[in-house]
């Protein structure tokens, strides 16, 4: 039998606030964008080049899940987006915009910084020693 995960959904409050943040800010790639109803769409976006898995943006529905948004990890790295060369990637990311909460360290398993998201959410930018 062979697994993987494939997709991830991270909440969210809005659906084109999400994509532009994912895909400008970060370099994401819109994969699918599809309505399903009236309120509610199908969008999916992944790193560029990158054959891990895609994240869901799910649209808040209600008082509970606004309330996780940004918080979906109860404040710690919920996301780890790994790169084969670190230094280019905060470098555009900063530029960008992103919000760094450290500066980089360069640990024995890699080259590392976390970031938020435009919602808050932790990530850690990481290029794995090889």
């Amino acid at each position: 039998m062979t697994q993987k995960i494939a997709t991830l959904s991270l909440l969210v409050a809005d659906y084109d606030e999400a994509i532009a943040f994912y895909c400008e800010k970060l370099g994401f790639t819109l994969v699918a964008d599809q309505a399903l109803g009236p309120d509610k769409r199908w969008v999916l976006v992944a790193p560029a080049g990158g054959s891990g898995a895609q994240l869901l943006l799910a649209k808040a529905d209600g008082a509970e899940q606004s309330a996780a948004i940004g918080n979906q990890a109860g404040g710690r790295v919920a996301l780890f987006l790994e790169t084969d060369h670190f230094a280019r990637d905060f470098a555009a990311m900063s530029e960008k915009g992103v919000t760094f909460l450290e500066a980089p360290r360069h640990e024995a398993y890699g080259s590392v910084a976390v970031f938020e998201d435009l919602y808050g959410n932790k990530w850690d930018l990481i290029e794995p020693r090889r």
